[in-house]
This record gives C-alpha cells, sequence and structure tokens, in this order.
C-alpha cells in the first residue's frame, strides 16, 4: 500500500509510519510548524516529508490518508484531507491502523499515566539486545533502539499504550484498539483533564483495556491503591511490583550514584544484581516493572536481563543531561503532568542534593494550563531553589478554561518559591547567566521551551567552563 501520513511529526505517527514501512508499505508524510527533536528525527528517516500541508503531498495511487490527531491539523480544512476524500481515498489513524496490522501478533501494551515511554523503549532495547527481534512502538526517541517503530520478525509486538482519545470524532483510547495479549501497567492518576473531567472517567478507559485481556494473558502491575482497585476487570493472571517491598517484584539494597546499584527481588526468592546510569527513583520502578514482565514471560534470563540494563540509555527529553563542558550542568525532563513534573525534581534532588535547583517551566498540556489544575503549582516545585516560567500557548485555549500567565505566576509565588516570568529565549538565558558554580538547571515542560534545550547548553558551556562531578 501507498500511505500518507498527516500530521507525521508526531510521535505515534512516525512510529508507526516507520513500522508500515518495515512492513513492506510505502510511506510519505508532512506537517506544519514542528519543532525539535521530533522535526529533526522525522526529517532523518529516508521517507519524503514535507514541511507544509499540500494537496499535492498526496502520491499519485495514495491508498491510506492516515490523519493525526492534534487540532491544529485542521480536518476539513486541511487541504490533504480535502484531497483525499476528493479521491475517495480511505482516511484513518495510526492506532486503528496499528491495531489492524498487529492484530495477528503477540501484543504487550504498555500503559500507564507515566514511565510506559521508558518502559517501552526499555522492554524493546533488552529483547533486542538479547537477539529477539520483536516489533515496538514508542512515543519517544531513545538513543538506545534504531527508531521509535520497528516491525519485527518475531511474533512478539511491544506497544507504548496512550489512554488519550483516538480523535475528536473518536472517542475511544488509542491503546483499546492493539489487542493486548499482555500489559504493563505503571501508574494511574488523573491526567487529560481536558478530555477525562473526573478521576472516574479517566480510569474507565483503563477498565476497558484489562477487559481486553485474555486468559491466558498476563497483567503486569504497579502495587498501587488505584490499580488494586481496577485489577479485578483482568480475567487472566496479575503480577505484582514496586520499588519497595511487595506481594511481587521489588528492588533492594539500592545506592543511588552517577551509577545506581540495587538488586530485582522475585517473589520466588531470584535476585538479580543490576546497574543503571538512569536517573531517579521513577527509573528503578520501571526497570523493575520491566524486569518482571520480561522474567515472568521467560523472555530474557536474569544475567542478560543485567547486561542489557547496564546499557540503556533512556530516552530523549526524560532528564538528558544536555551540557558537555558546563560546570552547571544542564538537565532536559519531562513535564507533561504533574506525577512526571515531581518525578524529574525529586530525581534531581537525588542526585544533585547540595546544588541549589533552578527549574525552567513551559505550561505546555492542557492539563497545566486548565484552571482546575492551578492546585498543581502549590507542590509541583518544593525543592526548586528558583522557577524561571515561560507563558502557556494559546492553541485549544478556547476548549477548556485556561489559566493566565499571571495567574500561574501568582500561584507559584504564593508558595515561597522565587518565581520569575521569561517571555522570550533571550530573557531566559539572561536570566541563567549568573549562577555560581555549584547550581544545576532543569528544563521542563513538553513543548519547545522557547529552544532553550539547543540554544541554552553552548552558552553555559562556554559560560561555566569545565564539568565537576555531580
Amino acid at each position: 500500500m501507498r500511505i500518507h501520513f498527516t500530521g507525521i511529526a508526531g510521535a505515534g505517527m512516525s512510529a508507526a509510519a516507520l513500522m508500515m514501512r518495515e512492513a513492506g508499505h510505502e510511506v510519505s508524510g508532512s506537517d506544519e510548524d514542528v519543532f525539535p527533536p521530533m522535526s529533526t528525527y522525522v526529517e532523518g528517516l529516508g521517507f519524503p516529508f514535507f514541511r507544509r500541508f499540500d494537496s499535492a503531498n498526496l502520491p499519485a495511487g495514495v491508498d491510506v490518508l492516515v490523519l493525526g490527531a492534534s487540532a491544529k491539523l485542521g480536518g476539513d480544512s486541511n487541504p490533504e484531507v480535502v484531497e483525499a476524500r476528493r479521491r475517495s481515498v480511505r482516511i484513518t489513524t495510526f492506532p486503528e491502523m496499528v491495531g489492524e496490522a498487529t492484530a495477528g501478533k503477540l501484543n504487550t501494551v504498555v500503559a500507564g499515566s507515566f514511565g510506559k515511554s521508558t518502559c517501552t523503549a526499555l522492554m524493546a532495547h533488552v529483547l533486542r539486545e538479547t537477539g529477539r527481534d520483536a516489533g515496538w512502538m514508542i512515543g519517544a526517541i531513545s538513543p538506545s533502539l534504531p527508531d521509535t517503530g520497528h516491525w519485527g520478525a518475531a511474533p512478539e509486538v511491544i506497544l507504548e499504550g496512550d489512554e488519550y482519545i483516538v480523535s475528536a470524532t473518536d472517542r475511544r483510547s488509542k491503546f483499546v484498539l492493539y489487542h493486548p495479549r499482555d500489559v504493563l501497567l505503571t501508574s494511574l492518576v488523573h491526567d487529560h483533564v481536558n478530555v477525562f473531567p473526573t478521576f472516574e472517567d479517566y480510569e474507565t478507559p483503563f477498565r476497558e483495556l484489562l477487559r481486553l485481556l485474555p486468559a491466558d494473558g498476563l497483567l503486569v502491575a504497579r502495587d498501587h491503591p488505584a490499580i488494586r482497585a481496577i485489577a479485578g476487570e483482568a480475567a487472566c493472571r496479575i503480577v505484582w511490583y514496586d520499588v519497595g517491598p511487595c506481594a511481587g517484584w521489588c528492588a533492594e539494597d539500592v545506592v543511588f550514584g552517577d551509577v545506581t546499584r540495587f538488586v530485582l527481588k522475585g517473589p520466588d526468592g531470584r535476585r538479580a544484581p543490576l546497574a543503571t546510569t538512569l536517573l531517579g527513583e521513577h527509573n528503578i520502578e520501571n526497570i523493575v516493572g520491566v524486569g518482571a514482565y520480561l522474567l515472568e514471560r521467560g523472555l530474557v534470563a536474569e544475567a542478560r536481563f543485567a547486561a542489557a540494563i547496564e546499557t540503556f540509555q533512556g530516552i530523549r527529553r526524560r532528564l538528558d543531561r544536555l551540557t558537555k563542558t558546563s560546570r552547571v550542568p544542564i538537565v532536559e525532563g519531562f513535564g507533561s503532568s504533574y506525577e512526571k513534573a515531581r518525578s524529574a525534581i525529586e530525581a534531581m534532588r537525588l542526585h544533585y542534593p547540595t546544588r541549589p535547583l533552578t527549574v525552567v517551566f513551559e505550561p505546555h498540556t492542557f492539563s497545566w494550563r486548565n484552571r482546575e489544575a492551578l492546585a498543581w503549582y502549590d507542590t509541583v516545585f518544593e525543592g526548586a531553589a528558583r522557577v524561571l516560567v515561560i507563558p502557556p500557548p494559546t492553541h485549544g485555549a478556547a476548549t477548556h478554561e485556561q489559566s493566565s500567565f499571571e495567574d500561574i505566576l501568582a500561584r507559584v509565588a504564593a508558595t515561597g518559591v522565587p518565581v520569575d516570568g521569561v517571555r522570550t529565549a533571550e530573557e531566559a538565558t539572561a536570566a541563567l547567566s549568573r549562577l555560581s558554580d555549584d547550581e544545576v538547571v532543569l528544563l521542563l515542560s513538553s513543548g519547545p521551551l522557547l529552544g532553550l534545550p539547543d540554544s541554552l547548553p553552548p552558552v553555559f558551556d562556554r559560560l561555566y567552563g569545565e564539568a565537576v562531578a555531580a
């Protein structure tokens, strides 16, 4: 088939496009107003990529147009959609296409409010390192994997399962289309308030996902009250995990450092010494969950799992150190929700306990911009010495009650954490150009952050000289 992806710089869209190309299809795509790392990543994938929407982008004989879910794609106002309809070309979404293509595979869906990108990438990396050619689809870039999407020759496929809706007209959660045999469930806390106003609304698709598991399936789930409350929906074997002691898999003897070491302990008494360069307790939790799944399924042996963990480099924007020679490190984290932001800040305090922490924060997602989420700002920056806030974007603001820039700054200021607003990259750079050598900076957002992840590190490398040990 010839498949054109409109909105291909979306993380899931580009991963699905790669899977389809490896499955033998011809792929092209287009997008507008996209930013790194996804924009530069897609440009290097080797299939036709157009930086504006145009009816001429649709190849002759195109069979399917895959339309991304972002509101900016415009639907009927998008010339590619209009042209596809004129030609009677089928229009679908990437979760529908992925679900259809993998219906005959052994699909493992990695789901949860947070941790799913890292766990999906880690699982794919371990299987690849141990010689099993499983497929995967990941909504983030990992330097440990060649691509975000892979078809694979083995029957197993590892799919990052997003609970967000398929499209404005299809209110199903994406992951219910993926025909799961197994599920790794990392977390369950209220998110995406623009489409799931209450926690009950939010947990409903997770219940539906668990009901899809067959009797011979496997649910590996974090031992948390919210997850235990819905686990009965699964009519299959359940294995629990957590960082601390629980009725399943856990971590023992954790020693944090540049290389963090701990012992993975199984419910049957198995013990596997592990080492990782990933930052934060939440990444220990991710490793425990992935280890519990792979070892319970017998897909890998303990020694080979340990070797693969040591070489896993994480995923982009999840606590990447961006500076090379600066005595003041810049680390980029992913802050699309309260829990993800807190995990990043707690990891920074854990690994840099004596250094004053400056957080540069952009409230990019609908959840951070919604007035009902203003209370998140009361505690999210605990542990930070200073916060710089970038104005929230305005796209989609009319679809919910959006907090103003001033609302957000006032709410943070009320906590006692020093806070300033910065509207441009130049303002942010100036505000960060007079730091002492013992400080550390965390860039935190799911958005473009004024381009600071690209522009700021060379400035720091010039201003602050050579790196010292954390």
